[in-house]
């Protein structure tokens, strides 16, 4: 298997690439944040309200420069707190826009790798499923986040060691 690392957090500027986006663009209060935990982990702290008819809370990367065309999926070491999160993909760089989810479970408080392959992004906009547009083309991935959402009101967590794409 062939990968390319295109987060490993060893240094601190890459927490700069990373941005939140939560429920307050729509009315809602949840909260998110990308900060370094320690040297060479990240971490996603989400608080997800129902309150306002928010939901959800997110970080996301400025458009990134490494192409992603010929890869399979998205690698990552990561710690979690039991709960389900979403990689985001988004093709475009603006800050609405379509974009492909793959949803993942993490375990509780131990580190594991997950592989989340490209084939099984769907497309939403929104949160809503959009029927009709092409499979994800990964060579125009422009930027990845993490989301958290409903049924999830409260604190999350989620601990990122390194993320990279691969090749099988």
């Amino acid at each position: 298997m062939n990968t390319i690392t295109l987060f490993d957090f060893d240094e601190p500027r890459e927490i700069d690439e990373w941005y939140s986006i939560n429920d307050g663009v729509m009315g809602g209060v949840s909260s998110g944040s990308f900060i370094q935990l320690d040297p060479g982990v990240a971490q996603f702290r989400g608080r997800v309200s129902f309150e306002n008819n928010g939901g959800f809370a997110s970080v996301r990367t400025r458009p990134m420069t490494a192409s992603l065309n010929g890869y399979d999926g998205i690698e990552m070491r990561v710690r979690g707190d039991g709960k389900k999160y979403k990689l985001r993909l988004k093709t475009d760089t603006g800050p609405e826009g379509l974009c492909y989810e793959i949803p993942f479970d993490t375990g509780k408080e131990s580190w594991e790798i997950i592989r989340l392959p490209f084939e099984k992004a769907k497309a939403k906009f929104r949160g809503l499923k959009i029927p009709f547009v092409p499979t994800l083309n990964p060579g125009k991935i422009k930027s990845l986040g993490f989301l958290i959402s409903h049924k999830h009101e409260g604190p999350s967590r989620l601990d990122v060691d390194w993320i990279k794409a691969y090749k099988i």
